[in-house]
């Protein structure tokens, strides 16, 4: 990850007061505005500490739905060229905002299907068997989804998975992963490790690794680099063309706050997208758009350079809308401007908790601030599920991972200190 701008944890202190003053100094305090809260039963809004599995709605999001429901009412199937934003590139509004929000360049990002979908394709492309290198090494605990993706993509190559996968796993009685034990794993194993695809953040202890790094010694033993970065877009500050990733995919539904099942977003680098003889799994929208609508006039696949080369099919207008105003968000205020408040707000949460001693909670989430995001994640020492349900049953919004980790995630783009404040008191006397 891109440096933190602190490196050592900010002095906290932890009355309510303290609180209302680091709200009233906050330049994103506004940002909450630009978002629908909800409220239970009339009340007050919640507070919401779940943007790690589902953020909030963008208020402009309803406007761009609407406008692209009346272009359909209005133009039908003209609005593919006719409508405000035509459909026919609609996609190529993300380019440059989908770009920044990563750290690439026009051209190596593309808003597509979902993450695992996207994941398929990437590797249908990258993870090409030969001889000795057949291997994908992966971080665990690994996300069920990337873990099915990779398995079947093994078995259709008649590798079997015991053979073909590699799990770095945490070391017996730690949570997170040590970076030094991937590394020499990578350093040892490397020649016969085809794919190392890694979660820049992982989904269940909220570990951010180190992706220049990783990235760059995985390389030089020969491997392609993947990573996940479901929560890490809209997170981290992230610069994948620089640091020569060869390839991302992500979800936008968690911290990018574009809506239920909200479609995904896809980079290839640059080195890659220019390759048009790449083996791809190909589709009507990836062709050169010059031929997109000859049809059977063009029997030959032709991929247009870069991300947008791996598309499949037609962009989903109705779910890219909200997306449209998430990232609109993002831009106007800017990913390190985000990453600076997280740095305040996550350990802040860390020091409430901490503080006091009967809470019964353990946060694992590493503590320095390159490790971490928005997200801590609490293990419950006793009667994690009934802790969960009462902390619910109080207003605040998180979520439950079995056996016992609740995860809770304070969003700079709409959370405030008090709320973190007000959160903190309940967990600890849940």
């Amino acid at each position: 990850m891109i440096p933190s701008a602190a490196s050592t944890e900010p002095a906290f202190q932890a009355d309510e007061a303290f609180a209302r003053r680091l709200d009233s100094e906050d330049h994103l305090f506004a940002c909450r505005r630009a978002f629908e809260l909800p409220r239970r039963d009339g009340d007050e809004p919640v507070i919401y500490l779940c943007g790690n599995s589902l953020g909030l709605m963008p208020s402009r999001a309803r406007q761009y739905v609407e406008e692209e429901l009346d272009a359909w009412s209005t133009l039908g199937v003209d609005a593919h060229f006719r409508a405000k934003t035509p459909w026919y590139a609609y996609h190529e509004v993300f380019r440059e905002t989908g770009a920044r929000l990563v750290g690439a360049q026009a051209g190596e990002v593309v808003m597509m299907n979902s993450l695992t979908v996207n994941l398929h394709l990437m590797l249908s492309t990258f993870y090409q068997p030969n001889g000795p290198r057949f291997r994908i090494l992966m971080d665990a605990p690994t996300f069920p989804s990337d873990l099915y993706a990779v398995q079947t993509h093994m078995q259709h190559r008649g590798i079997q998975v015991e053979n073909g996968l590699v799990q770095v796993q945490p070391r017996t009685g730690e949570h997170c992963l040590r970076e030094s034990d991937l590394l020499a794993m990578i350093e040892e194993e490397g020649e016969g490790i085809s794919v190392v695809l890694l979660s820049a953040v992982n989904f269940l202890t909220g570990q951010a690794f180190d992706v220049p790094r990783i990235t760059a010694a995985a390389q030089a033993r020969g491997c392609i680099v993947g990573w996940d970065l479901a929560h890490a877009a809209g997170n981290m500050e992230l610069a994948l063309h620089d640091w020569n990733v060869d390839f991302a995919v992500w979800c936008n539904y968690k911290y990018m706050n574009a809506g239920p099942g909200a479609v995904g977003g896809c980079f290839v680098h640059q080195k890659h997208g220019r390759r048009t003889g790449l083996p791809r799994l190909a589709g009507w929208w990836g062709n050169d758009p010059k031929k997109r609508f000859r049809m059977q006039l063009e029997e030959s696949f032709v991929p247009r350079a870069g991300a947008d080369g791996w598309q499949v099919s037609n962009p989903p207008i109705l779910s890219m809308a909200p997306l449209r105003a998430s990232l609109e968000i993002f831009d106007e205020v800017g990913m390190h401007a985000l990453r600076r408040k997280t740095l305040r707000m996550t350990p802040y949460m860390r020091f409430l908790i901490e503080q006091s001693a009967e809470s019964g909670l353990e946060v694992i989430t590493p503590r320095e601030p390159d490790h971490h995001g928005c997200q801590l994640s609490l293990r419950v020492r006793e009667n994690a599920r009934a802790r969960f349900e009462m902390l619910e049953s109080a207003g605040v919004v998180a979520d439950f991972r079995e056996p016992d980790v609740i995860r809770v995630a304070p969003a700079p783009l709409y959370n405030t200190y008090h709320e973190v404040w007000r959160a903190a008191r309940i967990l600890c006397r849940a």
